[in-house]
């Protein structure tokens, strides 16, 4: 029976680490005042019909904090890259230069860093409601295993392993927001 727990206990925490990878990932997408490919990340150009992610079109460099150059693989592609940018809504104004595409990131205002800072506590927050689902998921699981006739001791200890686990990345969630908050919030 102590493998049943073993496995419910490894798949919450594989869900856990996936909701932590998922947080850094949306953290990567909120800007923090310098230039980062990782600013084009949810940009896509139409590129021959298909929506293809910006990366696979262009390659990205960042050359000094305050600018991004793309280099299309393809002339042709210059204004479809440019289009693709402005469509993306993400508050830059790209300028083409006939080889390619430059984008000055402007230095944050103290209002917007503050939006960007309560868009980061709300993705911390879905986070921590993933892992209080996580956390649900496997306790119902624990329930089952108790009700088909394993020891109330054993299940009662794995319920405190798996509320150790919820403590733990809850902790961790709470690290990274209050390191991005620092990133987004530093002039």
């Amino acid at each position: 029976m102590t493998e049943e727990i073993d496995f419910i206990l490894e798949s919450t925490e594989e869900s856990m680490n996936g909701t932590i990878a998922h947080l850094e990932k949306e953290f990567l997408n909120i800007r923090a005042g310098k230039a980062s490919p990782a600013m084009l990340g949810g940009v896509f150009v139409d590129y021959y019909g298909s929506q293809t992610p910006l990366s696979q079109v262009s390659k990205i460099s960042v050359p000094d904090a305050r600018t991004i150059t793309l280099q299309p693989f393809e002339k042709n592609m210059l204004q479809a890259i440019e289009k693709a940018i402005l469509i993306a809504n993400i508050g830059f104004n790209p300028m083409n230069n006939g080889d390619m595409v430059i984008i000055s990131v402007p230095p944050l205002t103290e209002e917007r860093r503050r939006d960007l800072a309560k868009q980061a506590k709300s993705e911390a927050e879905d986070a921590k409601i993933g892992i209080r689902n996580s956390r649900k998921d496997a306790n119902t699981d624990i329930k089952k295993l108790e009700k088909e006739g394993t020891s109330e001791d054993v299940c009662k200890s794995a319920e405190e392993e798996v509320q150790n686990l919820t403590n733990a990345y809850i902790k961790k969630i709470d690290e990274l927001l209050a390191l991005k908050e620092a990133e987004i919030m530093k002039v």
